[in-house]
C-alpha cells in the first residue's frame, strides 16, 4: 500500500500578501507544492490530497489539475471552512479566524484510509525528508499510534523578515517525542532566538528540534482528532478567545501524554526553507536554482521529471 500526502493549502497567505500556494518560484513556473509532489512521487507516495477553501477552489484546481502531474499520482481535493464543525456546534459570534492545522487535517477523513504524511503548502522540505517519511509510513502500515515527524533545528527554520510559529519539541535519547508545544512570534533578536508570549520574550536554544508540520500518521488519527476537537471547542480558553486554533502539536502532545500514541522524530539533513513573507521570495528562488544546478531537480519539473 502506498502512503498518501496531505497538503494543507487552505491558508490565505495574509502575511505573504497573496495566495502563495500558487506563486511560481521555479524557472518554469513551478510552485513549492510542485517540488513537494515531485519529491513525494520519487519517494513512493501514491496519492495527494489538497485541503483548500471554496473561495479559491476554481483557480487552485485549474492549476493543480491531475493532468499537471502526468498520471504519476492520484489527486483529490477536500475543503476547510469555518463552518466545518461537529453536529451541535456553531461558529461563535465574531469568529473569523480559521480553526487551525489539525482542523484542516480532519477534513480529509473521508478520502484517506492508509498511512499518510501531512505538510504545509508553502514549505520546501527537501528530497531526503520525503524518502525518510515514506519509509517510516510503509513500516507502520497496519499499526496504531506509531506516528512520526521530520525534525529540523530551530536556527535553520527562521525568516529574516518577521516572526514564525514552530512546534517546539522535547525528545528522549532515542528521539521519541516527549512533548511538543506550538510557540508563536519566534524570531532572532540580536544574539539569541526568542518567542514572545504575554508581552515577554523567552529564549530558545538554536539546536532545538522543531516541527515544520511534516507529520506521519495512520488513519485512526482522524478519530482521535474528532474526539479532541469537541473538547477543544468546549474549553473555556477557546470560548473566550476568538483566535484560538486547533493545532496538530496540541493533539499529538495530548495523545502522547495519555499513552495512546508514540512519535518518532526523524532526523533529516535536508534544508528547509519557505515563503512566510513576500520578502522571502528571492531567497527561495535562488535556493531552487542552486538545487537545479546541482541536478537535484530538472529545470522543467513536469516535462522532464521522472
Amino acid at each position: 500500500m502506498k502512503p498518501t500526502l496531505l497538503i494543507l493549502a487552505a491558508g490565505m497567505g495574509s502575511r505573504y500578501g497573496s495566495l502563495k500556494q500558487m506563486d511560481g518560484l521555479g524557472p518554469s513556473g513551478e510552485t513549492i507544492i510542485d517540488y513537494s509532489i515531485y519529491d513525494a512521487i520519487r519517494a513512493g507516495f501514491g496519492k495527494v490530497v489538497f485541503v483548500i477553501r471554496h473561495s479559491f477552489a476554481e483557480e487552485f484546481k485549474e492549476i493543480f489539475a491531475p493532468e499537471r502531474f502526468g498520471g504519476k499520482i492520484e489527486v483529490e481535493f477536500v475543503f476547510q471552512e469555518l463552518e466545518s464543525l461537529p453536529e451541535g456546534y456553531s461558529v461563535p459570534e465574531g469568529r473569523v479566524k480559521p480553526w487551525g492545522t489539525n482542523h484542516a487535517v480532519m477534513m480529509a477523513k473521508g478520502v484517506i484510509k492508509e498511512p499518510f504524511a501531512v505538510i504545509n503548502a508553502d514549505d520546501f522540505y527537501g528530497k531526503e525528508s520525503f524518502q525518510i517519511m515514506a519509509n517510516h509510513l510503509r513500516k507502520i502500515a497496519g499499526t496504531r499510534g506509531k506516528y512520526a515527524m521530520v525534525g529540523y533545528h530551530l536556527e535553520n527554520t527562521l525568516s529574516e523578515f518577521g516572526t514564525v510559529s514552530r512546534g517546539i519539541c522535547v525528545t528522549d535519547v532515542d528521539y521519541n517525542l516527549i512533548s511538543v508545544v506550538e510557540r508563536t512570534s519566534i524570531q532572532r533578536k540580536e544574539f539569541e532566538i526568542c518567542y514572545s508570549e504575554g508581552g515577554k520574550d523567552y529564549p530558545l536554544a538554536a539546536d532545538t528540534f522543531v516541527s515544520m508540520n511534516f507529520w506521519g500518521f495512520t488513519p485512526e488519527y482522524f478519530d482521535y482528532s474528532e474526539e479532541m476537537f469537541k473538547q477543544f471547542l468546549d474549553a473555556e480558553s477557546t470560548k473566550n478567545n476568538l483566535k484560538a486554533e486547533y493545532f496538530i502539536p496540541y493533539v499529538v502532545d495530548l495523545l502522547i501524554q495519555r499513552g495512546d500514541a508514540s512519535l518518532k522524530v526523524l532526523e533529516c539533513d535536508a534544508k528547509w526553507f519557505g515563503v512566510t513573507y513576500k520578502e522571502d521570495r528571492p531567497f527561495v528562488v535562488e535556493k531552487l536554482n542552486q538545487l537545479i544546478e546541482k541536478g537535484v531537480y530538472p529545470r522543467d519539473l513536469w516535462v522532464r521529471g521522472e
